[in-house]
Parts: structure tokens; C-alpha cells; sequence
């Protein structure tokens, strides 16, 4: 088995990072985090401004819980899991801050590097 490589690494000197749990890339820095209160397909998401090591899907037309989007899935650049979605379109005006940023599901991220 040949070693993996990521295109992106989240330094040591950043404190806390996200990372796949599948197989440890890095996802996105803590500096990155916008809310914990999302809800996704399997549970308990978070809204992230960047993130790194991803692939997108096609964008598509979902009902979520706050109304009609335009999303495209997210997958882990290395394993190919998928991670959670990207906001392409929010349609209604008090959703608009929500376009370009990522929603990664609990299930599928661990916390490393200088968590409590």
C-alpha cells in the first residue's frame, strides 16, 4: 500500500484542526469555523468558511431544513468518503450568507492537535 499524500496540510502551529476520520487529512483549521448548529444527513454538522483536501459533485436543487439550496456534495480528496456538502446557491435572502462555505457532518471528522 503506497503512502497517501494530501495536497494541503493544516501546520502544527495551527492549534486545533478538523481532520477526515477516515483517514486523517486535514479538512479545515478551527480559525475556519463559522457554527456548530447545523444538522446534516447523519446527525450533528458544522458550517466551515475553507476547507482543504475536498472534491466537489455536481451542484443540485435540495429542500433542506432552511429551504431550497443549490449544494453539491463534498468528498475527501484521499478516501473518497463523503464529508458533508457546499453551498452554491441559497435562494431565500436570509440564507445567502451560507453560499461558497461547507457544511462537513461530526461523523465523518475528528478533532486533532491541542484539543482539551
Amino acid at each position: 500500500m503506497g503512502k497517501r499524500k494530501f495536497q494541503d496540510f493544516i501546520s502544527d502551529e495551527c492549534h486545533r484542526r478538523y481532520s477526515c476520520v477516515h483517514c486523517r487529512a486535514h479538512l479545515a483549521s478551527h480559525d475556519e469555523l463559522i457554527s456548530k448548529s447545523f444538522q446534516g444527513s447523519q446527525g450533528k454538522a458544522y458550517l466551515f468558511n475553507k476547507v482543504v483536501n475536498i472534491a466537489c459533485g455536481r451542484p443540485e436543487e435540495r429542500f433542506l431544513l432552511t429551504g431550497l439550496h443549490a449544494v453539491a456534495d463534498i468528498y475527501c480528496s484521499s478516501c473518497k468518503t463523503t464529508l458533508g456538502w457546499k453551498y452554491e446557491v441559497a435562494f431565500e435572502a436570509s440564507q445567502k450568507y451560507k453560499e461558497g462555505k461547507f457544511i462537513i457532518e461530526l461523523a465523518h471528522m475528528v478533532k486533532e492537535n491541542g484539543w482539551n
